[in-house]
């Protein structure tokens, strides 16, 4: 694989390969982040090429131009659970508006990987289990990529009762290991 600069596109398609393999696959919760990154790098960096064209350029603003046509993933000639999962969830984040507050204007760093990129943000008591308004501004500045991990690790109703803070989340073993591997990935980058 080439060493040119790797498409935005390309490392969001890694971390959610990584992230459904961290979340999904109970093998690779017990593994280091350095063996997950490694291996994330190899499966993506293999995916990627096969990857139809219109989901290599998905994007938001691709999708409300019209470019992108169909994204189903039902329609794309694959056998493999794993990988429709992966594009799927690949396809859902890659063509969602940006959130509100998206940019990283003020140097803040992202409160599980700790890596300066852009942000979104993670209601500690999620919104289905709100009782009051102040919960509103209970929230804490994650990425993207540790977002998704945060809600494939824990239900609505455990993430309300038992993880409503950034430390009670970073106590979790299945959320340290994604620590470890999530802050070592330069945004960006690709390993080859």
């Amino acid at each position: 694989m080439s060493e040119r600069e790797p498409s935005s596109q390309y490392t969001l398609f890694q971390d959610c390969l990584a992230s459904q393999l961290f979340a999904k696959e109970p093998e690779f919760r017990s593994t280091e982040g350095d063996d997950l990154s490694d291996f994330a790098s190899y499966l993506a960096a293999e995916a990627w090429p096969v990857v139809p064209e219109r989901f290599q350029q998905a994007s938001y603003e691709a999708l409300t131009r019209g470019d992108l046509g169909n994204l189903d993933v039902d329609e794309l000639p694959l056998d493999a659970l794993f990988v429709r999962k992966v594009l799927g969830k690949y396809a859902e984040e890659a063509t969602a508006p940006p959130p509100v507050w998206s940019s990283n204007e003020d140097g803040r760093s992202a409160e599980i990987c700790e890596r300066q990129v852009p942000l979104t943000y993670h209601h500690l008591v999620p919104r289905s289990a709100w009782h009051t308004e102040a919960m509103l501004n209970k929230v804490a500045w994650l990425c993207r990529p540790c977002h998704s991990v945060v809600h494939r690790v824990a239900s609505n109703e455990e993430l309300a009762q038992s993880y409503h803070t950034v430390e009670l989340l970073l106590e979790r073993e299945d959320v340290q290991r994604w620590q470890r591997y999530a802050s070592k990935q330069r945004f960006g980058v690709r390993r080859g």
